[in-house]
């Protein structure tokens, strides 16, 4: 088949699965496409980079810098998604009342930029992690939030995979690359690495496998024909680009999120919050200790990797070393800009330009007040999502998995940071809207 027919061919699979999952019952506002956007670019790759004018990341100056066409476009999607908030404004107050560690969280990250050594740049990306927060409220305000949630994961996901395959079998100058320090070849999809196409199979397949498991448990048989279909599918095109991402992290974590959605389907399991409190606590202590206190046990050597965990050990010994501010750190997303980024590119071949770990890259750039402040918002986030099976137990797995997904992904990838789609995700699990305000009309 050549590109251009299996182009066409492709376009018309997404469509369909667009078609199949629609709900004439469940209507969304039309302000959804704005985070929807919002995360389709986050997954994959920024306009510049589709277009080709993107800066290459040749020189650690260059991480100083950044493409005014990405600027452009995420401020417009900013103020387009504080429009919609601003239009929905009338119980903002209590959306700050329900939701007070989380800003105090981005309170201190923007009070944090006045200690930068590069306040522009840590300011504008301060300013990217509020337009995650916005775009995760436009969803959870929606005058019906559950549907938008499910809308906002498959419209993404029916874009981003498929187009991985095109991509990786079709075009392969886009959906496939070389490391220039090995020569070894990766398939990437839409995405900029084959982490990166990793993580984008593990969002959006934990929302399908969830999607599957809940058109499965539904009575109404005729209404869950097209989105069993459409997100079985999905979900198998996501297995196959694991394969071929070879991403360990994700997959792994991939396992356990739907490992964490198949368990709670099962109603007796999760009525006493006590069984939910024992599956996450086994699901964080095995990850804890085979992954840092003791990856000779072999749980990294089942997942394909070295007990140096593919070299972060090192990098993480040296990170250790560096001088930082232990009670306020270097500044909002600041650590990896100017000397101390020279120095690890010429340490290290493969030019790290993240810790490789969310909670030491929390550390570094916002200190211990920082990695204190983001414990509080997971534990306040894993009480309202404990809370909510009681509430709509079928919302509450999916917020469960991707919560556990977010502590796990983040001992070996720093994702806690802006445009991360693995943060986003997490922030749509944590947040809580009050039931007033989801309610509200446009």
């Amino acid at each position: 088949m050549s590109p251009s027919i299996a182009t066409v061919v492709y376009g018309v699979v997404i469509l369909a699965l667009l078609l199949l999952d629609r709900d004439r019952k469940s209507r969304v506002s039309p302000a959804l496409w704005i985070p929807v956007a919002w995360l389709s670019i986050s997954a994959s790759r920024m306009v510049s980079q589709w277009l080709g004018v993107g800066p290459a990341m040749e020189s650690p100056n260059q991480l100083l810098e950044g493409s005014p066409l990405d600027a452009l476009i995420f401020s417009g999607l900013l103020a387009a998604g504080l429009m919609v908030l601003l239009a929905r404004r009338r119980h903002a107050g209590t959306f700050l009342r329900g939701n007070g560690p989380l800003v105090v969280f981005l309170l201190y990250c923007a009070v944090s930029v006045l200690w930068s050594d590069y306040p522009s740049v840590a300011f504008k990306r301060w300013t990217k992690t509020l337009g995650d927060v916005v775009m995760v409220l436009v969803v959870l305000t929606d005058p019906d939030p559950s549907a938008a949630v499910k809308r906002l994961l498959a419209r993404s996901g029916f874009l981003l995979i498929p187009l991985s395959i095109l991509l990786i079998k079709y075009y392969p100058d886009l959906g496939r690359t070389y490391s220039p320090w090995t020569g070894t070849p990766y398939n990437i999809g839409v995405a900029t690495g084959k982490n990166g196409l990793g993580f984008v199979c593990l969002i959006f397949g934990l929302g399908s496998l969830w999607r599957v498991l809940e058109a499965l448990h539904n009575a109404e048989r005729p209404r869950v024909a097209g989105p069993l279909i459409a997100h079985g599918a999905l979900l198998a095109m996501a297995g196959w680009l694991f394969y071929m991402a070879d991403s360990a992290t994700s997959l792994a974590c991939f396992l356990v999120g739907g490992g964490l959605i198949v368990v709670t389907s099962r109603p007796g399991l999760v009525r006493n919050p006590t069984t939910v409190h024992f599956l996450v606590g086994a699901v964080l202590f095995l990850a804890l200790y085979g992954l840092l206190l003791n990856p000779g046990a072999g749980l990294v050597q089942a997942m394909g990797r070295d007990a140096t965990l593919t070299g972060r050990t090192a990098l993480w010994n040296q990170l250790l070393r560096i001088p930082v501010d232990p009670l306020f750190g270097s500044g909002y997303e600041s650590f990896w800009l100017g000397d101390r980024v020279e120095k690890f590119w010429k340490i290290f071949w493969w030019h790290p330009n993240q810790s490789h770990n969310g909670y030491l890259e929390v550390y570094l750039n916002l200190g211990l007040t920082g990695l204190a402040l983001l414990g509080l918002v997971m534990a306040w986030g894993y009480r309202n999502i404990v809370r909510a099976f009681r509430r709509d137990p079928e919302a509450a797995r999916l917020r469960l998995a991707y919560f556990v997904v977010a502590a796990v992904y983040n001992l070996t990838e720093a994702a806690f940071r802006e445009l991360h789609p693995v943060w986003i995700v997490f922030l749509l699990a944590v947040i809580v809207v009050p039931e007033a305000l989801s309610r509200e009309d446009e």
